[in-house]
């Protein structure tokens, strides 16, 4: 679990979403509806907005036979991710309620047409792609490969990596499952579900930064850059040049890992301890030590926190998790990410143990210089006695889609 205080904001409103590229049966005045969340612009939505109630990552497979195949396979994840954001009327041409052989292009889950629902797809691919089949290799990101297993991990290989990943989020749980299975028809034939983990934000309560399930306001730093494009320039998204390949340019590092949270365990220990692992107030979210006259009421989490006057840690502990991660010093400026997680809540662990945690989700201009050096700065660090790392991946989200003829990945495979 990386700091939630070194994070970038939502910021930056896109475009008005345009009407689709055009796949074998989905034409340009099928998916010409009212919008939903705006689809086109230089990058890719469900990065910058705030995160959804409902959200479900799902890493694939890439089983296309061919590098025309795959690019067809893009087009065609294109096509539908327009008409499930957009909402309306179902593609015709794709299955008709007309007999026995045909089926409907509709799963009926929202009724007989998509609801836009706040939907954001946002597709990234992942090292894997990048291997001998399509003659990617030499446009690799610079930074992406396996996800690196740290000291106090405990990775299942089952449940990490992948060639792509769609993240997939909504204002209700219904629409992400919608989406899903009317993604997974579209594209059955060239992607195969490797794993995936479904979850949820809390609203805010009281107010402010939702909470994560140990109680605690996680995400609260994205507030301190709001409306700041140059940040999200500088910590968000990758640039061409340097080692980076060209096509990379309005994309970003988009990490996720699984992490199991050892809820009863954290449970059975006091609110001061609590707090000190943190190093904010539980209730409030505010630093447990923080600048004076800044303290606003009602806003008390968007103090800044003052290290500097708790030097030798009597007050927020040397190793807090918000103190490693992120000193308020300067020294960590350039490695802060934008951060937009979910909890999850999956049953019961075979020991009897309640499983649930986190969807860690962040995105990076530099993998290497914001999340690998912040997480290493973790190791070792109180909070891994109530976590586990189990899961996840490194992926690339690909850059935007800016007219309506153009597709995911089409500056990657050009």
């Amino acid at each position: 679990m990386t700091d939630h205080d070194t994070a970038v904001p939502d910021s930056a409103a896109r475009s008005v979403a345009a009407q689709g590229t055009a796949v074998p049966g989905v034409t340009a005045q099928d998916v010409a509806v009212p919008a939903g969340r705006p689809f086109e612009g230089a990058h890719q939505a469900g990065i910058l907005e705030p995160a959804q109630q409902a959200g479900i990552v799902v890493a694939f497979l890439v089983t296309a036979a061919d590098r025309p195949a795959l690019r067809r396979m893009f087009q065609t994840l294109t096509a539908t991710i327009r008409y499930l954001v957009s909402g309306g009327d179902a593609p015709t041409g794709r299955g008709s309620d007309d007999g026995l052989v045909s089926t409907p292009y509709e799963n009926g889950v929202l009724g007989p047409g998509a609801v836009p629902d706040g939907l954001t797809v946002t597709v990234s691919v992942g090292a894997g792609l990048f291997d001998d089949r399509f003659g990617l290799a030499d446009v690799k990101p610079a930074r992406l490969r396996a996800m690196d297993e740290f000291p106090n991990d405990a990775l299942d290989p089952e449940r990490c990596d992948g060639d792509l990943l769609l993240q997939i989020c909504a204002d209700h749980r219904d629409t992400v499952l919608h989406a899903l299975r009317i993604l997974m028809r579209a594209t059955r034939a060239d992607l195969q579900v490797l794993w995936q983990m479904e979850g949820f934000t809390s609203p805010p309560r009281p107010s402010g930064t939702p909470r994560n399930l140990f109680g605690f306001k996680d995400g609260t730093a994205n507030h301190e850059f709001l409306d700041r494009p140059e940040l999200l320039d500088q910590l968000v998204w990758t640039k061409a040049g340097g080692d980076e390949p060209a096509w990379v340019t309005g994309g970003t590092y988009h990490v996720v890992r699984l992490i199991r949270m050892f809820v009863e365990f954290w449970d059975r220990i006091s609110i001061n301890e609590q707090q000190r692992i943190f190093g904010r107030d539980r209730d409030t979210g505010a630093p447990l030590s923080g600048r004076p006259g800044e303290r606003v009421a009602g806003q008390e989490e968007l103090q800044l926190p003052s290290y500097y006057r708790d030097a030798h840690g009597n007050t927020v502990p040397l190793t807090a998790h918000t103190r490693l991660a992120n000193p308020h010093d300067g020294t960590a400026d350039d490695r802060r990410m934008l951060r937009r997680g979910f909890n999850y809540s999956a049953g019961i662990e075979p020991n009897g143990q309640l499983d649930m945690g986190m969807i860690f989700i962040c995105f990076n201009a530099d993998l290497d210089r914001q999340f690998v050096t912040t997480q290493t700065l973790l190791i070792d660090e109180p909070l891994v006695d109530y976590i586990t790392p189990f899961g996840g991946g490194y992926f690339f989200a690909l850059p935007g889609v800016q007219t309506a003829d153009d597709w995911l990945g089409r500056t990657l495979l050009t």
